[in-house]
């Protein structure tokens, strides 16, 4: 039988198409944005990190307390109008908080940034020169690594003490000490990249040096710098927190996570909310760029999460 003159085999012929049609829409994304949001974990720590960026960079915009204002409530619990308490002199302690982890973020985010592009062009260039290139970069890595990274960068802070740009020069002290691991971990892809054919025919057709490299070297270590970002500032992090608990971070009156949690050691069993609030952020900001970084790299290697998630 046909309906209006067509027969009914021939129905919905086109419903599949249409269906097609959406799948390849849908398709269009890219295999590593898929890969990532397909890991809850990766997805909630991503969530996490966002929610305390607009934490530290807009909440200071919308509290009614500045971080360097006191109140008149000395030594106030958790309430409703100071939710995260007051410490000794009055200082609003969420209004510290948000000051601490914007600072704090920032020294992490200029480490992971300066180490990883300082790291990447060092690795590039071992890799791809190979030879007498290589082994005097190599010795160079392998001497700043053996470098006490929180000795060194606590001598080098205390000589950048009181200056306006503290904080820039702790970043800068950090990330002088870090790039070395990412400059190994871009050497070893860079050394089996340059096996490849199209680096062959890159030369053949007489592209330079700094064109192979810029080209088509460093983009083919994406998936590794990448990750080393969020690695490192998980790192820097943690290492800005040990600085400033040591005395040699973030100076007052600026403040850092790091600092908050050095000024409330001594008062953890009368004011524990002094120490705990920024405990917690300094947790908060090291595990879920942690996770962020390993989502990164189950999407960059789909071959990493083969075999099951543990």
């Amino acid at each position: 039988m046909t309906l209006q003159g067509i027969p009914e085999s021939d129905i919905g012929r086109n419903q599949p198409a249409v269906s097609s049609s959406s799948r390849a829409r849908r398709g269009k994304l890219p295999p590593f944005i898929v890969n990532y949001f397909s890991n809850p974990l990766s997805v909630i720590a991503l969530c996490c990190f966002a929610l305390i960026v607009i934490f530290a960079f807009i909440g200071p915009h919308l509290w009614k307390y500045q971080f360097d204002v006191f109140t008149s409530d000395n030594s106030a619990p958790p309430s409703p109008d100071h939710p995260f308490g007051t410490d000794s002199t009055g200082y609003d302690t969420l209004s510290q908080v948000m000051r601490g982890a914007q600072r704090s973020i920032q020294i992490a985010l200029s480490v992971a940034i300066i180490a990883t592009v300082l790291g990447a062009l060092v690795g590039s260039l071992a890799g791809f020169y190979g030879g007498v290139v290589d082994s005097i970069l190599m010795r160079t890595v392998d001497l700043v690594l053996v470098f006490p990274t929180i000795a060194v960068a606590a001598v080098l802070a205390f000589m950048t003490m009181g200056t306006q740009t503290s904080w820039w020069a702790i970043a800068i002290v950090l990330a002088a000490l870090a790039w070395p691991i990412v400059a190994r971990l871009v050497r070893s892809d860079a050394l089996s990249i340059m096996q490849a054919e199209y680096i062959s025919a890159a030369r053949g057709l007489g592209a330079s040096d700094w064109s192979i490299i810029i080209r088509h070297l460093i983009p083919n270590c994406m998936g590794t710098i990448t990750v080393a970002v969020t690695v490192l500032t998980s790192t820097a992090i943690l290492s800005e927190t040990a600085l400033s608990y040591l005395g040699f971070g973030v100076q007052s009156p600026d403040t850092s996570l790091g600092l908050l949690i050095s000024q409330a050691q001594n008062a953890v069993s009368t004011r524990p909310w002094l120490f705990y609030f920024p405990g917690l952020f300094i947790i908060l900001i090291a595990l879920s760029t942690s996770f962020i970084g390993d989502g990164l790299r189950r999407a960059l290697d789909p071959r990493q999460s083969r075999g099951g998630r543990a």
